[in-house]
């Protein structure tokens, strides 16, 4: 699967008039999208952008941030999305790493990771005409997108996503959940992740459907804007869901045009999806992938049997598997590790063979989730082998607080866990021990940790101990800490 029909140059002129893409402030059709992303193209082009390049966007959910990724693909670049609550030591390590020609920012005070920028506000409407805009040239196996995903080095690493994945997950997206032309999006997740980019963005418009982009998620806010929009489905995460079965009961919206949501990103219970379809009369799919999958591998179907507890059978063109640590595929029903194979499978790690081997090298791409495939195909995930905390559908790895921690001089040793949270599944607690005769003042490491992180990444509590639990081969023993912090 490799259709790269989600470019709007390879929209037939029949699609210039239909509506395509809406936020707030625009609203463009095809044809504006098209010509938009060509006055932006031209305008990366004075900053050195062409085949080859990388341009990094720093944006809230806006459909700016759309047009850029389009304009850096119409010149054979690809673009970095980067969280825009990053602080700057977050944001900079991105951009240097993936060694950006240019970011688009909110402006000057923004970071740019000392590499030339563009303020949103200063992006062209109108081609000047002053520079020659070559012919599109986009080829399947270009690199498209370096989303990055913290690993456990503590350093994110960028995933390297083709066209070829992209358009590969739009098709299998679009066939699997029988997404049309006459679907509409309602965009609700950042736009920094790969769910909002294929599922909510690229899979519509692969198919000449539309979206709206919302800024932010707010409970009043996101209701009105179904009643407003219209939109056929919307993807979120279990918190969102968690939001909106909270609200009182006299809040209510007519959510009759919604087809169906998808339910993605963390693990959701039973009661959870239930008390959502109740509510609001939405069936709800839920399904599970990584970003080195281009978002997803497996969703329950819209219209055949949604298993509870599990996250459905996979998409058509991928294989997903069960593996012993040996190597060999397991038997239905047994446990082992989840692994994928299919063209939507990331091309790699940026500069990171080591890692790239780790995950691909036998051909499977390695999930680290533990699961079990029952006899009809349809997946469970029952544990994590990483030490990966999800909270509110955001991952976290801790490995990259714990080095922030480490960066204390009065920290001898550090390790933080996910423990559970009542509206975010999870959330990172950290304990430390200090080197011998030094004193660790809490209030000075969450401080260190606000300045060095985005602020989902703090830690909600800093326990200060002699001595960390160890297991035998002298790493943290994060089973023994979790229990501990339950007591």
């Amino acid at each position: 699967m490799t259709n790269l029909d989600y470019l709007p140059w390879r929209r037939p002129p029949s699609y210039d008039d239909r509506p395509a893409i809406r936020d707030a402030g625009r609203d463009l059709t095809y044809a504006d999208l098209g010509a938009w992303a060509d006055a932006v193209a031209e305008q990366l082009t004075g900053y050195g952008v062409g085949p080859g390049s990388v341009v990094a966007v720093m944006l809230p959910n806006r459909v700016e941030l759309l047009v850029v990724l389009v304009a850096a693909w119409r010149l054979g670049a690809a673009a970095t999305p980067i969280n825009p609550m990053f602080t700057a030591h977050e944001a900079d390590y991105q951009i240097n790493d993936a060694d950006a020609a240019v970011v688009v920012n909110t402006g000057p005070d923004a970071p740019n990771g000392g590499r030339p920028s563009i303020s949103v506000d200063d992006l062209r409407w109108i081609r000047s005409g002053g520079r020659t805009l070559p012919a599109p040239a986009t080829e399947p196996g270009d690199l498209a997108l370096l989303i990055y995903t913290s690993g456990s080095t503590g350093r994110p690493k960028g995933v390297m996503l083709s066209h070829s994945n992209l358009g590969a997950m739009a098709a299998m997206m679009a066939e699997h959940l029988k997404i049309t032309g006459d679907d509409h999006c309602l965009l609700i997740l950042p736009l920094f992740h790969v769910n909002a980019i294929c599922i909510s963005f690229l899979t519509p418009i692969a198919v000449g459907g539309q979206l709206t982009v919302l800024q932010r998620f707010q409970p009043l806010e996101f209701l009105a804007a179904i009643e407003q929009y219209r939109p056929t489905y919307f993807s979120a995460v279990p918190t969102i869901y968690s939001h909106l079965v909270s609200q009182p009961d006299d809040v209510g919206a007519d959510t009759s045009s919604v087809r169906f949501a998808i339910c993605g990103a963390a693990p959701a219970s039973t009661e959870l999806l239930a008390a959502t379809e109740e509510r609001f009369g939405i069936g709800l799919v839920e399904g599970y992938g990584l970003t080195e999958g281009t978002c997803a591998s497996t969703a329950n179907p819209v219209d055949g049997e949604r298993k509870a507890g599990t996250v459905g059978v996979a998409l058509p063109g991928q294989r997903v598997g069960i593996m012993a640590p040996d190597g060999r595929l397991v038997p239905v029903g047994e446990r082992g590790e989840v692994v994928i194979q299919g063209a939507n499978v990331m091309q790699g790690y940026l500069n990171r063979p080591e890692a790239t081997a780790d995950a691909l090298g036998d051909g499977w791409l390695h999930t680290g989730d533990v699961g079990i495939l029952d006899t009809d195909g349809y997946l469970r995930i029952v544990d994590r082998i990483k030490d990966m905390i999800i909270r509110g559908g955001e991952n976290i790895y801790p490995k990259e607080i714990e080095t922030v921690l480490h960066g204390h001089p009065a920290v001898l040793e550090a390790a933080v866990v996910g423990v559970p949270h009542p509206v975010y599944g999870e959330v990172p607690v950290a304990v430390v021990a200090p080197y011998p005769d030094r004193t660790v003042v809490v209030d000075e490491l969450l401080e260190l940790c606000r300045t060095k992180l985005t602020k989902i990444k703090v830690p909600v509590a800093i326990h200060v101990v002699e001595a960390i639990p160890k297991n035998p081969v002298g790493k943290p023993d994060k089973p023994a800490i979790r229990k501990s912090l339950h007591r």
